[in-house]
């Protein structure tokens, strides 16, 4: 076994190691394990929601676009802090009807505020199905790591199936105290590699920082800026920028809600809320990255290898192991919340059973069918990784008119009215994307986004003209 995949796998065992030991005492039912008691503090927030936040993508799909598509990568800096302004006023409410009404999942929250289980079970297998995906990402990331820095794909396939052997048994034995334990080993690893990663790679190749960007300036200047045409146009920026803001600022994402449901107060969230936009500094890191792969490495390299092939060039195996160890970590965290996020679901809103033994029963099953789903599909159809976190985001956003109409003291629109848009929107988003319909740069969940709007406007109008003649009709 060489340096760089022994590193790899003690790494991973240590993360895994991490997440067994957040464990205090037996989960007794569901709540125990999905929010912990509702009484995580500030420190604790923090790393759990970052944990969440900053994934595999941020490791390698943002170096890959910055390496295909330049200034276009930094689409991905912006959406965060911009999220997080919502996210600074919603989240509390959410977190207040949460505790009031005994939220668990953000089917809860549909089911409750718009009074039909019905409906929180539809909205907890459009979240199921959309989280699928990006589990896949996590997967997919990490086996790709290892792979690159071995050289070998049967160690990237080997890596992909013992971490999730292992984030399957933290994540069942210790639940989200487990996934906050290990969160804070993910994050000192994650910033020291993209630190390593950001000074190394550019002085290696180039000389340094500035200097790699003044020979991008003289060879390829086209890509300093986002161009009106092509993949990565004006369009995909601010579409992108877009969709992945709502997804994320409108709490679309049902494995984010555990988290926010387990802080103790809402002042812990609005410290967060408030500090998190400081972190995203991290992402310019790997767009820089990504462009010294623009000077370093041939045009057709793909996308989501470059960071890698270049640390492998520019690190001693050693240190090329602990930066797989990171990447390891920010896939393996992310991944055992969007398990969490997709059993809790299953659990609780769309297998209904009264035993508590046998809903925590279910929810352990969930979880290894979702791993082992999501693992088999990233041994046989692994994709673009930036391309699975849009489509995740796409589809989640189309639960942001219905939830933002409920969050209020008084709901906004009826239930016919978010049942008509959520569905049309996401059947729009599916007939889009796997239609393969050219939208040239604009993105897929936007425009289904716009359809999901118009019709629950036009519904909602209906109905109330519907209530009134029939008043009318009754008072005549």
């Amino acid at each position: 076994m060489n340096t760089v995949l022994f590193v790899t796998i003690v790494g991973v065992v240590v993360i895994a190691l991490c997440g067994f030991l957040g464990r205090r005492r037996p989960s007794a039912d569901l709540a125990e394990w999905t929010v912990g008691g509702r009484n995580f503090g500030a420190a604790t927030m923090w790393f759990l929601q970052a944990g969440e936040v900053f994934t595999t993508f941020t490791f390698l799909a943002v170096a890959g676009v910055a390496f295909q598509g330049g200034a276009a990568a930094t689409y991905a800096i912006p959406y965060l802090p911009i999220a997080f302004i919502g996210c600074y006023f919603l989240v509390p409410r959410i977190w207040a009807l949460g505790k009031d009404r005994g939220y668990l999942t953000q089917a809860d929250f549909f089911a409750d505020r718009y009074r039909s289980p019905r409906f929180g079970r539809l909205v907890a297998v459009i979240g199921v199905v959309f989280l699928l995906p990006y589990l896949q990402l996590q997967i997919t990331g990490l086996g790709l790591v290892v792979e690159l820095v071995t050289g070998s794909k049967a160690s990237g396939n080997l890596s992909m199936v013992v971490s999730s052997v292992l984030t399957v048994a933290f994540v069942l034995w210790a639940g989200i105290r487990g996934l906050a334990n290990a969160a804070y080993l993910k994050d000192f690893l994650m910033l020291f590699a993209m630190a390593v990663l950001a000074l190394a790679v550019p002085i290696h190749f180039a000389g340094g920082i500035g200097e790699v960007f003044s020979a991008v300036a003289r060879e390829r200047p086209a890509l300093l800026e986002v161009g009106s045409t092509g993949t990565f146009s004006r369009t995909w920026w601010l579409t992108s920028v877009l969709v992945s803001a709502i997804g994320v600022g409108c709490l679309t994402a049902p494995h984010q809600w555990p988290a926010y449901l387990s802080a103790k107060s809402e002042k812990t969230l609005r410290q967060n809320f408030v500090l998190l936009p400081i972190y995203q500094v991290v992402i310019i890191l790997p767009v820089i990255v990504g462009f010294v792969g623009i000077l370093a490495l041939p045009e057709g390299t793909a996308g989501n290898g470059v960071l890698l092939k270049l640390a492998n060039v520019a690190l001693p195996d050693w240190l090329t192991g602990v930066i797989a160890v990171a990447a390891a970590a920010s896939a393996m965290i992310p991944a055992g919340s969007l398990c969490m996020g997709i059993s809790s679901l299953v659990a609780r809103n769309i297998v209904t059973v009264r035993s508590e033994r046998t809903r925590m029963r279910i929810n352990h099953v969930v979880v290894v069918l979702a791993v082992g789903l999501s693992l088999g599909l990233a041994l046989a159809r692994p994709d673009l990784l930036a391309n699975l976190l849009l489509l995740t985001f796409s589809g989640l956003a189309q639960l942001a008119p219905a939830l933002l109409a409920a969050i209020g003291k008084r709901r906004l629109i009826g239930l016919p009215a978010a049942v008509a848009g959520l569905v049309t929107g996401v059947a729009t988003l599916i007939w889009l994307t796997f239609g393969q319909i050219d939208l040239h740069g604009f993105n897929a969940g936007v425009g289904a986004l716009v359809v999901n709007v118009a019709v629950t406007a036009v519904v909602e109008l209906v109905t109330r003209g519907k209530k009134v003649t029939d008043i009318k009709e009754v008072s005549a």
